[in-house]
């Protein structure tokens, strides 16, 4: 049996590539709808942006479940904390994200010009909603989460959902649109050509800027700003059984979320990643290079995710009211068996799910032009 600490450093890790997994495939095709009744002047233009995601939007919303299902099993009492403390954030994205199936498979059900249309923007909101109300749920982790734990550990929140929209979340609600938009455009270029192709590229440059003026900004509000850091006092045992309350949490105002950044030199890479791959889409859109400004967006997003991750490390979710309830990726997890059971099951089912989504990309690759919509107009969405 693996110990018991490795496996909780394993599921940090996993976790961390699910949100990225995540975030790279579900997120260019939410970036794609966001962007597309801008980049899509006429109806045919839609067709064809809505089909390029067509026969992999489902299948990328895979990641969102077994990211959800991941944090349920590893870090039950997250999942407990998160769900019932934001519930209505967390309600607000599922109803964006109902929006998206019904919006694809009706949307070209009706020749009628005002219900395309309405559907459109659907398909739009149900994918800027969820976009905004990740980036700012991870703002609130930065800033701290209204709940304290009592001495039988249950847990009581004292927020309410527009206390989550404080400036410095909205700006990492901003990160994460952007990011995703640049994404999206990209993937556009990838598979589209035309005039399509052109607005698209223009649009991927504008996100990219916007994206690197909101990450920066987040970092150095985090630096300059007096948002308190949280740091476990030593020694702390990482191998011992779980229990939140077994520990003692000090608070940093001095730049304290950075402290890792300073510690352990190695973990620079994540925003220096993040900063080049907005760069880099930025440069090789302007310059048409479809596949180059998609590795960009790409790398945007590994290194932004990186960075939240680095930084908070090791705690998942902390307390703004009480430090010492914050839960951390020692303290917060399941038992040592659950644990070594899911990662037998990780081992066998992960390597399944990425070799059948990279042969449905292989398989269903090609660029999307107005003559394949105008020849395949009833069976196309």
């Amino acid at each position: 049996m693996i110990e018991y600490e490795l496996l909780k450093i394993i599921w940090w890790v996993l976790v961390g590539v699910l949100l990225i997994g995540l975030a790279l495939t579900d997120g260019f095709d939410m970036g794609a709808m966001i962007l597309m009744p801008f980049v899509g002047k006429t109806d045919n233009e839609r067709r064809v942006a809505i089909n390029t995601i067509a026969p992999h939007w489902d299948g990328n919303q895979v990641w969102l479940i077994t990211a959800g299902g991941a944090i349920f099993a590893a870090w039950p009492m997250v999942y407990a904390v998160a769900f019932s403390g934001m519930y209505w954030a967390l309600l607000l994205v599922l109803f964006g994200l109902f929006l998206r199936p019904v919006g694809f498979d009706y949307r070209s059900k009706l020749e009628n010009t005002k219900w395309r249309n309405s559907w459109d923007w659907g398909l739009c909101i149900g994918s800027f909603v969820p976009a905004l109300v990740f980036g700012v749920a991870f703002g609130n982790m930065l800033v701290g989460v209204p709940f304290s734990l009592d001495e039988t550990v249950r847990s009581h929140y004292d927020g309410n959902f527009f206390g989550l929209l404080n400036p410095f979340s909205v700006v990492c609600g901003l990160v994460s649109v952007a990011m995703l938009c640049a994404h999206g455009g990209a993937w556009l270029m990838l598979r589209t050509d035309a005039a399509l192709h052109r607005r698209a590229a223009k649009a991927t440059q504008i996100m990219s800027v916007v994206y690197l003026v909101c990450f920066i900004a987040a970092g150095a509000w985090l630096y300059f700003g007096n948002i308190e850091g949280y740091t476990l006092v030593q020694p702390f045992d990482t191998n011992g059984v779980a229990n939140p309350l077994a520990k003692e949490v000090v608070t940093n105002a001095n730049h304290g979320w950075l402290n890792n950044y300073s510690q352990y030199p190695i973990t620079m890479v994540a925003p220096i990643v993040g900063i080049l791959g907005g760069l880099i889409a930025l440069f090789a859109s302007s310059k048409n290079k479809a596949g180059l400004s998609f590795l960009g967006s790409a790398l945007a997003i590994v290194g932004t995710i990186l960075t939240a991750g680095f930084a908070l490390f090791p705690f998942l979710m902390p307390s703004s009211i009480s430090p010492v309830s914050s839960l951390t990726m020692w303290d917060a997890v399941s038992s040592h068996k659950t644990l070594g059971v899911m990662t037998v099951a990780a081992c066998i089912f992960v390597p399944i799910v990425l070799s059948y989504t990279f042969w449905c990309y292989y398989k269903m690759w090609g660029v999307i032009t107005n003559k394949d919509i105008q020849a395949n107009s009833h069976s196309l969405y």
